[in-house]
């Protein structure tokens, strides 16, 4: 299983239970698809640096994850339907090495 990173960009009018609600539902479909969930960041509300859907703010959340990369897919395509999620970025985490490099 590979380590992913998910930031979301959620709607500044979700409130606090519609939010838990998203990031529950996301958490689902992860374990699900045979992932664990390992973190949620909860960043807050911030400025946007240009308007999205006539909002200048946002609700911005990371998630951090174990799963198959058909995991990854699953989970972007249930965000692309939800419409309180604005934006979203999906990475893979580049895995610990077990000894640092030797620079000379």
């Amino acid at each position: 299983m590979r380590k992913f990173e998910t930031m979301l960009l959620l709607s500044p009018e979700l409130s606090g239970e519609a939010r838990e609600s998203v990031l529950t539902f996301l958490a689902g479909i992860i374990e699900r698809g045979g992932g664990q969930l390992l973190e949620t960041d909860h960043w807050g509300a911030r400025d946007l640096a240009y308007p999205i859907k006539k909002q200048t703010r946002g609700y911005y959340v990371r998630l951090v994850y174990l799963g198959p990369p058909p995991l990854v897919a699953e989970l972007e395509r249930n965000i692309r339907i939800n419409e309180n999620i604005y934006r979203f970025v999906s990475v893979r985490l580049e895995e610990e090495t077990a000894e640092a490099p030797h620079v000379q």
